[in-house]
């Protein structure tokens, strides 16, 4: 029957001599610790310790480290921890507990900030390039598709179609035209409240007219339907990736693109230009009740400088630039839904990143159509 374990302290001076006995294994774990935390004070008070294992019988992996524990204790301290009488058949037990955690991984060299920074470019170089890859791609994908649909019209899904139309489409209208009204209003209230130190307050009517019907009517409703139809495709093929749905249509011998992603796209391009006009009308409507609330001006007035100020091609202006937008938004929108992963955070990181690139894209595309338009003279 194996022996009980023991623990004796003999003090002298400032050495401190321990004798371990007995069994030192994982049978008697709860009397070995309490063993060990009698001896911490003065381990704490010795400057040399010397632990004579001649009486241990019994020594396992758990005995061996509580008493690397202790030695480690007093070395901590500063102290000398010497281990002496240390039977042949557990001298490699006791010296491969002491190599544990011993060996500290060296430290690596600060990187060079121009080297970081080259490589942060580099890095940033590389995922624009994939981003344009996966954007050619998918256009290209739309593009068999259409070709496809118009070779057979038939399969062309007109349920999913006016359905996808209905959401990106009509139920957006509350929101647009409360928003695009509101836009309106304000830009006409902080006009008229500097034209008036000038005496200019008629030309408020010119600012918002051109302004809306140009750039902000169109920019403003491309931005919103980012916002909310582009982060919904995104979740919506997401998900059915997650699920691998998109992979049963592949097994089934239809094409994801065509069944998937071009009625979405489609709803778009033919939503937006829509919604780009209500926008534009609801935000004139807000600068013109601005204009005559707090500016003064009658309605009648309003209107017929406006007449005057804006023309049919500063309207074609800003509804020629929708298709392209929604395009755009589509395109980006679908492509980083299918780039989700097997995880809910790689869903929600992709679908922020799809409204930030799709916001960002539209922003850089009205920039460039401006200055195509302003080459052409219109």
């Amino acid at each position: 029957m194996a022996s009980l374990p023991l623990l004796t302290a003999t003090p002298s001076g400032d050495v401190l001599e321990l004798r371990p006995g007995g069994s030192w294994t994982a049978a008697n774990v709860t009397t070995l610790e309490a063993l060990s935390d009698t001896v911490n004070e003065q381990l704490d008070r010795a400057k040399t310790v010397k632990v004579d294992m001649a009486e241990v019988r019994e020594l396992d992996t758990l005995g061996a480290w509580l008493l690397e524990k202790i030695s480690r204790r007093a070395t901590s301290a500063g102290h000398r921890a010497d281990i002496v009488g240390v039977a042949d058949n557990y001298a490699g037990l006791i010296e491969e507990v002491h190599q544990v955690n011993r060996r500290n991984p060296a430290r690596a060299p600060a990187p060079n900030p121009v080297v970081a920074k080259v490589n942060d470019i580099g890095r940033y170089a590389i995922g624009a390039t994939e981003d344009v890859r996966v954007f050619l791609q998918m256009l290209g994908s739309l593009s068999l598709a259409l070709a496809g649909v118009l070779r057979r019209p038939r399969s062309l899904r007109l349920t999913s179609l006016v359905y996808q139309l209905y959401k990106v489409g009509w139920q957006a209208i509350p929101i647009v035209v409360l928003i695009t009204f509101l836009i309106g209003a304000i830009i006409a209230q902080q006009g008229i409240f500097h034209f008036r130190k000038f005496g200019a307050d008629s030309y408020v009517v010119d600012m918002v007219g051109i302004l809306v019907l140009r750039e902000l009517g169109v920019l403003i409703v491309a931005i919103m339907v980012a916002g909310r139809s582009g982060s919904a495709y995104t979740a919506e093929l997401g998900s059915m990736k997650m699920r691998e749905e998109i992979d049963a249509l592949s097994t089934m011998g239809l094409d994801p693109t065509e069944v998937l992603i071009l009625p979405r796209v489609i709803a778009l391009i033919c939503a937006l230009p829509i919604l780009a006009f209500i926008g534009s009308m609801a935000a004139l409507y807000g600068g013109g009740l601005v204009a005559w609330f707090y500016g003064g001006m009658e309605p009648a007035v309003f209107i017929a400088r406006l007449r005057e100020a804006v023309s049919v091609t500063h309207f074609e202006v800003g509804i020629i630039k929708a298709p392209f937008m929604a395009l755009v938004i589509g395109i980006v929108a679908c492509s980083e839904g299918l780039r989700v992963k097997g995880s809910a955070e790689s869903l929600g990181k992709q679908t922020t990143t799809s409204v930030v690139k799709s916001i960002f894209l539209v922003i850089v595309l009205d920039g460039l159509f401006a200055i195509f338009f302003a080459s052409i003279g219109m």
